[in-house]
């Protein structure tokens, strides 16, 4: 009984290894993993049923996963379908899209641009398709090194950050430098202790740092003279609630509020700002209170959440379509109208507004030129809301800043990749410090400099294996990541 009972478990616990799982606990609770985990998690059951005739739908299930992990999540979906499964997946990793029989790409581009398929075929025929968007990055033809990074002689010229930390969970006492002013990518394969290096050590002591208070006891030294701000850009959603739009939280609808209060329909019909809010203002639509839903009660059921019948969605009432904005073209526009416009489009549409205009182009420059300025920031992808986040950062002097990202190439396209990239240089160039935990090989070759924590996870891991350039880090036999650079 025994043999069979191990014999099990080995079969299961190797497939939990594969998907690069080896860092959780057999006690963890199932509600603490993360969706990347818990994905992995029920892709393991199913091999372990060994199931036939199955269709397996799959979103995104690279997120989180370094390429080493990658390997193994591509070997688990093999194993599928030698079983006689069908495996659906959706996904923007390169590594893992070149493992597909037939892929179907969808664009060209997002919101309104895109919904059409633009390409389908194997992966010879995508590489070879004039149409995709995807082609270059899986023929290796796209030029994914954008940035001019530092060369080692000049790496600290700016100055470093230092810090050395003890024991915290798995991660074993650890000293660092990180340069001024400069990208560094914290690399590792998944559970190798980036998150609890930088989220739980750094951030935490240099905040203390900062604000003159007691650093952390598991912290034993940090310097960083001349760092005033530390931010952390993550991808948690935006609020809770629906009224929170990307026209509210980019500052755009209270200027619009403005503009359209001034109007000759406005003072005539005798609106002002406050008039045109969808909070408290009196155009807003009575039948949902301006939140552009109306909440049904299904008896024993979940209540639904369907658009609201009186304004559709648009939150404001019939009343706000009468003040209309007339640009400089003579095109007019109600605020409804703009609200229900994406980015890209409301942008040509706000060019005589300057401060609106400036505002939307921030938007359209992070690559969030589909969204619509009324759409809930609660709704938003991770990526969306990290990078709606950096909006009130553009353009500022950041020399006394550093900026953390953590793992913002979630759910982005590799061209949108090259948009984060140039994101990052901008604020580079502004003076900031960007640090970046991140699996996405685009942006760890792109790196000023990189550190590299493993070499496993878990147990095996929580130790800086190399730092440097890529270059150098490619050279280091132990680092699993420089295999793959």
């Amino acid at each position: 009984m025994a043999e069979n009972i191990c014999a099990s478990f080995l079969e299961v616990a190797k497939r939990l290894l594969d998907l690069g799982l080896g860092y959780l606990s057999l006690d963890r609770a199932a509600s603490t993993l993360s969706t990347g985990e818990r994905q992995r998690m029920q892709i393991a059951r199913a091999v372990r049923n060994r199931t036939t005739g199955v269709l397996y739908v799959l979103d995104e299930p690279s997120i989180g996963l370094h390429p080493s992990n990658i390997e193994g999540l591509t070997g688990v979906m093999h194993d599928l379908i030698a079983d006689g499964n069908s495996v659906v997946l959706v996904d923007h990793d390169v590594q893992i899209l070149k493992e597909s029989d037939w892929m179907i790409e969808m664009g060209p581009e997002a919101g309104a641009g895109g919904g059409t398929v633009i390409a389908e075929g194997t992966i010879g025929e995508i590489e070879e398709s004039g149409k995709s968007v995807l082609g270059p990055f899986l023929s290796g033809k796209a030029d994914t090194c954008t940035r001019v990074r530092a060369n080692r002689e000049n790496m600290f010229e700016y100055g470093k950050i230092h810090i050395s930390t003890g024991n915290i969970h798995t991660v074993k006492p650890l000293s660092a430098d990180i340069p001024k002013g400069r990208m560094t990518v914290v690399t590792g394969v998944s559970g190798s202790g980036k998150t609890t290096f930088v989220l739980e050590s750094l951030i935490p002591a240099l905040s203390a740092m900062i604000h003159g208070e007691k650093r952390p006891e598991r912290v034993h030294e940090i310097q960083a003279e001349g760092i005033r701000q530390v931010k952390l850009i993550d991808a948690a959603p935006i609020g809770t609630n629906v009224r929170s739009t990307v026209a509210t939280y980019a500052n755009v609808h209270d200027e619009l509020r403005k503009i359209f209060a001034r109007t000759p329909d406005a003072k005539r019909l005798g609106y002002k700002t406050g008039d045109f809010s969808y909070n408290t203002g009196k155009l807003r639509c009575p039948g949902c209170d301006g939140t552009g839903v109306i909440s049904l009660d299904v008896q024993f059921l979940p209540d639904v959440e369907i658009p609201c019948p009186d304004c559709r969605g648009s939150r404001y009432s019939k009343e706000a379509d009468l003040v209309k904005h007339t640009d400089k073209r003579g095109v007019s526009h109600s605020l409804p109208e703009l609200m229900d416009m994406d980015i890209n489009t409301a942008l040509e549409n706000c060019r005589d507004m300057k401060i609106v205009s400036q505002r939307l182009q921030v938007l359209r420059d992070l690559g969030l030129g589909y969204l619509t300025l009324g759409e809930e920031t609660p709704s938003l992808s991770g990526g969306e809301a990290q990078r709606l986040k950096l909006a009130s950062e553009m353009g500022k002097a950041q020399e006394d800043t550093v900026f953390v990202f953590d793992e913002p190439t979630i759910g982005l396209h590799p061209a949108d990749v090259q948009v984060l990239l140039g994101v990052f240089q901008t604020l580079i160039e502004n003076g900031a410090t960007v640090l970046v935990i991140e699996h996405d090989l685009d942006v760890i070759k792109n790196a000023d400099y990189i550190i590299d924590m493993g070499p496993g996870g878990g147990e095996q891991g929580g130790r800086i294996v190399a730092c440097g350039t890529p270059e150098e880090i490619k050279n280091v036999k132990e680092s699993v990541t420089g295999r793959y650079l």
